[in-house]
């Protein structure tokens, strides 16, 4: 039960004074990312922290207002010039003086009466907006505030902006965000007095009203006081959900292992190509695990294209060598039904059963592989996120791999390892993760890294090319495709938007279909899957030469023939999510090029990230890099596939409190494992409000 005390801060948005439905809507688009979804909490709306800030405490009279600058200005009300009636164009002048001059506030398509009301002739205002310079007249089109004397000690001097979307003004998000503020109840301590005291951290709700009321822009600085003190509160219900499942994973009993390797050595023969090094290492590693009584908790980390799916096959056949059955959990039905292709001929010749469920299997041939799932005929299950849902039940599941573990959380990690008793859980990701991050999503995981690529890969050449040289590269691209070969061309969007200036996939598609037609495909996130398999397979058989997508191919997708990668608008991009679109080309015989299209003039961290690109195809240097130049969200709206993106903490400024936050959590676990008492109350509450109240379970049910 979630307690008492946050109900009114899970409360839907709409809870709060004037907000309808159309808001509460475009709310939970912004704070969700889906307005389709769970209307927007409150508790949202008070997480959703700003950016940067309006000062308005310039107050340098008219004649003194620089081009440009947001000023406040207090004027004597002198006339209005209506535009002409029936002519909308002209807009509505009221001009106005101070001691040191006059100007014109400018009002378009505006309403007289509400003019007349807010500005009366003969009266004394204050008006706060952005001074235009035109022909050597100073003019305020439509100021953002207009008071009276009286009026003034309240008006906003220093303003927050924050992010926000398409038909949200900042006004009605800054009064949504302060009503949320006025909400939070009165929340008891889960942080030790010595340590805040050390710090010199403010208390949890003061430091959101610091940050929700800025004073300047230090206020908003990561490295303040407030800000350091928000992001060791959610780093801290991070690394104590991560404990908790640790301590829970070794409190139920674990199972060792039995294996010849000869199931092993089968699936090798099959797979004809000798391991690299590293793959021989980590293989060692897990088997070794499973060998333990205690039960496994390893995250495989290799880079795109280092070839985990062999490493996670041979501990898998393993699994059921030892008597067991094995499932591997793939976020996307695409990346599921690709490790059924790689996956099934090698076991198939093993002797070993292979099946597929995903959201997609109904009815009779469902039910069929429920039946021999439960009876233990299935050896190898592989699927989506299908995988836990209640009525799948295994006979004996010994080993839970989950691919592209970021895409899951914490909870659905656990949710399959709970499908058996003592199962050991494998978890693998493309995205080399620096290691602040690695603590901040896995805790203290044992690491397996594949650093050598398998044999047989190619070197990417990588170059970029600005926009304008766009028929010199479209020239190129049918040279390619006379000479058969296959080609990705990657856009930001699906559609057109009127906010973004770029290139869509649809658009693009349309226009390369022109050029090349019939050989041209299109696949994008919101076409159905059998849609999506359509284009894959086309684009795979050769029908297709060349595959408009959006990054969807992004993970998982093997089309080893495929040699020419083209990224639109690659300044829009995440480093490693450009990394990993590189990856899919070079995996076959043919050398392999990348070619970034950009759209100039490059912004410092955009040519940074670009030049990295074009230096070096060291996953893990691109990691650290990335986290450098941008930490884990994605500026440009473009969110890194890899890193979930925190609320109050950033992992590239808050390193050092994600080690206080991880020792803490080790502290509780070791001397509170089950959150009683004063301050374990607290931390029950803290693990409600930053989403991680499945950690509250853990301890119920342990």
């Amino acid at each position: 039960m979630r307690p008492e005390i946050l109900n009114s801060l899970f409360a839907p948005v709409s809870q709060l004074e004037g907000i309808g439905p159309k808001l509460e809507k475009t709310l939970t688009r912004l704070l969700t990312g889906n307005e389709h979804g769970q209307p927007a909490r409150i508790a949202d709306l008070l997480f959703h922290l700003p950016f940067q800030i309006i000062d308005r405490r310039r107050q340098p009279g008219i004649a003194r207002s620089p081009e440009g600058a947001i000023v406040t200005l207090k004027v004597h009300v002198d006339r209005h010039r209506p535009a002409p009636r029936g002519n909308k164009r002209i807009p509505y002048r009221v001009f106005v003086h101070d001691e040191t001059g006059e100007m014109a506030i400018v009002f378009f398509h505006a309403h007289g009466e509400w003019i007349n009301k807010s500005l009366p002739v003969g009266e004394t205002r204050y008006v706060s907006g952005k001074m235009e310079w035109f022909n050597g007249q100073p003019n305020m089109v439509h100021p953002d505030h207009i008071v009276s004397v009286e009026e003034f000690a309240n008006l906003p001097l220093v303003e927050p902006v924050y992010p926000s979307t398409g038909g949200l003004s900042q006004k009605l998000l800054q009064r949504s965000v302060k009503s949320a503020v006025s909400s939070l109840p009165e929340l008891p301590e889960w942080t030790e007095p010595e340590l805040l005291k050390r710090q010199a951290w403010p208390e949890f709700s003061k430091s959101l009203q610091r940050v929700h009321e800025p004073r300047d822009m230090l206020d908003l600085d990561p490295l303040s006081p407030a800000r350091k003190r928000l992001a060791h509160d959610e780093l801290l219900a991070g690394q104590l959900a991560l404990a908790l499942m640790r301590e829970r994973m070794r409190k139920t009993q674990g199972k060792s292992r039995s294996f010849t390797g000869s199931l092993k050595a089968k699936i090798l023969n099959g797979f004809g190509h000798p391991l690299t090094p590293s793959q021989a290492q980590a293989i060692e590693e897990v088997l070794k695990d499973m060998e333990q009584p205690e039960r496994m908790l390893r995250l495989l980390q290799g880079d795109v294209g280092s070839g985990k799916t062999i490493v996670a096959l041979c501990a898998m056949v393993s699994a059921v060598e030892a008597g067991g059955q094995a499932a591997i959990m793939a976020p996307t039905e695409i990346l599921a039904r690709q490790h059924q292709a790689t996956m099934e001929p090698l076991c198939t010749a093993a002797g070993l059963n292979c099946a597929l469920l995903t959201g997609r299997e109904k009815g009779k041939a469902r039910e069929d592989v429920l039946a021999r799932l439960a009876s233990g005929e299935i050896d190898i299950l592989i699927g989506t996120h299908a995988l836990f849902q209640s009525h799948v039940e295994f006979r004996d599941l010994a080993l839970a791999v989950i691919d592209e573990q970021h895409r899951f959380g914490v909870h659905q990690r656990l949710a399959l390892g709970e499908k058996g008793t003592a199962t050991d859980i494998l978890v693998m990701t493309a995205t080399p993760i620096p290691r602040t991050l690695v603590l901040t999503y896995f805790g203290d995981m044992d690491v397996s890294k594949l650093t050598d690529k398998p044999a047989g890969r190619k070197p990417i050449t990588t170059t970029a090319m600005p926009l304008e040289r766009l028929e010199e590269l479209l020239a190129r691209v049918a040279m390619a495709i006379e000479r058969g070969e296959k080609l990705y061309w990657i856009c930001p969007l699906v559609e057109e938007s009127e906010e973004l200036p770029v290139m869509a996939a649809e658009d693009r598609f349309k226009e390369l279909e022109s050029r090349y037609s019939g050989k041209v495909g299109l696949i994008h996130g919101r076409m159905n899957t059998a849609e999506k398999e359509a284009a894959m397979a086309a684009f795979r058989n050769g029908d297709t030469r060349l595959l408009v997508s959006t990054t969807v191919v992004e993970v998982g997708v093997d089309v080893p023939d495929a040699s020419i990668m083209v990224i639109e608008h690659a300044e829009r991009f995440g480093l490693a999510q450009l990394h990993q679109l590189r990856g899919r080309v070079g995996r076959g015989e043919k050398p392999s090029s990348c070619i970034l299209l950009y759209r100039g003039p490059l912004g410092e961290t955009a040519k940074a990230r670009l030049n990295i690109l074009r230096e070096t195809e060291d996953g893990f240097r691109i990691a650290e890099e990335d986290l450098k130049l941008r930490g884990e969200g994605e500026v440009l709206g473009t969110r890194q596939s890899g890193m979930p993106g925190f609320s109050l903490a950033s992992a590239e400024h808050h390193g050092d409190i994600l080690e206080i936050a991880r020792d803490e959590a080790r502290l509780i676990v070791a001397t509170d494992p089950t959150l009683e008492g004063e301050r374990g109350e607290a931390l029950r509450i803290l693990l409600y409000l930053m989403g991680q109240d499945q950690a509250v379970r853990l301890i119920r049910a342990g």
